[in-house]
């Protein structure tokens, strides 16, 4: 699976490689991927490529991360794309763009395409996605992927801020249209 690409309108998702770590620090760095995805600790060369290592490395079988790359040109980043907790036909969703990439429909493409590939591929049933619900953002993103919105976690997860947030949880099952 480690060579695992699969295309959607106007992007390829595709395995990490580490000439992407110059691409992850920026987007780590941009404030509104740092506020909704915390990577705790220093940002720099040497933690973004730790992070495209650990994203690369699906030896374990719980998550499934890919970049999400311009098809023209499979080397220009334009987000991430990931499978987390993967375990007994359950999985969470993750994602971002960076900021040239935002607005054009780039996330939930990515996310319609990776959940369509877990179910199909992976034999998932269920996968969630939370997102602050201060995110709107997000939220459209999961509306748009057609993730159906299940309720609100009470200060369920620590922020990049360091407070606790409010979350939204959405959820498609294997058996949705």
């Amino acid at each position: 699976m480690d060579h695992l690409e699969l295309a959607a309108p106007g992007l390829l998702l595709r395995p990490w490689r580490e000439e992407d770590a110059p691409g992850v620090l920026d987007a780590l760095r941009d404030p509104a991927i740092a506020l909704w995805n915390p990577q705790g600790g220093p940002l720099d060369r040497d933690s973004a490529l730790g992070w495209v290592r650990r994203r690369a490395d699906w030896s374990a079988g719980d998550h499934v991360s890919l970049a999400v790359a311009d098809p023209a040109d499979p080397g220009v980043l334009l987000g991430s794309v990931s499978l987390h907790r993967i375990d007994g036909g359950d999985a969470s969703i993750g994602y971002w763009t960076v900021a040239g990439a935002r607005g054009r429909g780039i996330a939930a493409r990515a996310v319609v395409r990776l959940t369509g590939w877990g179910f199909a591929e992976r034999g998932l049933h269920r996968i969630e996605l939370c997102h602050a619900v201060a995110n709107r953002p997000s939220c459209r993103v999961a509306e748009r992927a057609g993730y159906r919105a299940e309720g609100t976690l009470r200060e369920s997860y620590r922020y990049g801020d360091g407070r606790r947030h409010d979350e939204h949880l959405h959820a498609r099952l294997a058996t949705d249209r």
